[in-house]
């Protein structure tokens, strides 16, 4: 049986499995930025070591629903901002001061950034955000259908 490769932690008993698997994840996601800049990830737009957070993207009848994950975070740490056709939620989490020994950390700390591409049937003066329970939904409104009516011609 082949053992797996260990660079730089020393004998096997030092080898932890858990953060193979996170230095794996690290290794793709460059790999993944570098590939493919700007494309699904906010992060590599926004500079070495910000991250983006997870978000689900839902298409109502008469809204478009972001809903991001941010637990722990306050709203004063958040920016959610717009402009250009795009939403740009971004901010800051710092990291705590700790009293022992941190074994594994997998939780994100530092800057976050998340951007997306508005259509542009939507509203940007009526954009709410509200922060309940660590989830940040942003609420972007579509623009009322003009019903087609006919147009007098002076002169």
């Amino acid at each position: 049986m082949t053992l797996p490769a260990h660079r730089g932690r020393g004998s096997l008993s030092g080898w932890d499995p858990l953060q193979e698997l996170e230095d794996l994840r690290i290794r793709v996601d460059q790999l993944m930025h570098a590939s493919f800049p700007g494309r699904g990830f906010p992060e590599a737009e926004a500079g070495e070591g910000a991250w983006a957070p997870l978000a689900d993207v839902e298409d109502t009848e008469d809204a478009y629903l972001m809903e991001l994950e941010l637990p722990g975070v306050e709203k004063d740490q958040i920016s959610v901002e717009v402009g250009d056709g795009e939403l740009n939620v971004h901010g800051e989490i710092k990291e705590r001061e700790r009293t022992g020994v941190v074994r594994r950390q997998t939780r994100h700390v530092g800057r976050f950034d998340y951007r997306t591409s508005l259509p542009p049937n939507v509203d940007t003066e009526h954009i709410t955000a509200e922060l309940t329970g660590g989830v940040l939904t942003v609420r972007v409104p579509k623009a009322r259908k003009t019903e087609p009516h006919r147009i007098e011609i002076t002169g």
